[in-house]
């Protein structure tokens, strides 16, 4: 099973296009964060910070182009995929990224959403879960 789960915050504004007959493509990078934590012998283990590149399809990236922004939080699924390529210099590449194939916005909006605002995209999952009181996960 190839599943991944992230709650972050996106690090820069999405970067966003269209290929031949309109489809929409949206990249974002999202940056996760463990908590540090103390150890029994006293030693201070730091906050520890990963960045995911994002990629999402179609609506689902028409939803991002006009709602997502640096700084806002989001819940994401989808499968991680690697992709090689040779440069120039003849040095192979590998990155990895997320597919995303659902998003939910986790960032409050500061102002009511209006009747002509398109609504949420339908989700088919629940909601992501809430921390607990030490800011953790139960995933």
């Amino acid at each position: 099973m190839n599943k991944v789960m992230l709650i972050g915050n996106v690090g820069q504004e999405p970067e966003v296009r269209y290929l031949d007959q309109g489809v929409c493509v949206a990249q974002i990078r999202l940056a996760t964060t463990e908590r540090g934590y103390t150890l029994q012998s006293g030693a201070q283990v730091p906050d520890k910070t990963d960045w995911h590149t994002v990629i999402f399809w179609r609506k689902l990236a028409e939803t991002v182009e006009k709602y997502v922004h640096k700084g806002d939080k989001l819940y994401v699924e989808g499968k991680i995929q690697n992709r090689q390529w040779v440069d120039k210099k003849g040095e192979t590449h590998r990155t990895y990224e997320i597919m995303a194939d659902n998003m939910e916005m986790l960032t409050k909006k500061t102002e009511p959403a209006t009747a002509a605002e398109p609504q949420q995209e339908q989700q088919t999952t629940p909601p992501a879960p809430a921390p607990n009181e030490l800011g953790e996960y139960p995933f």
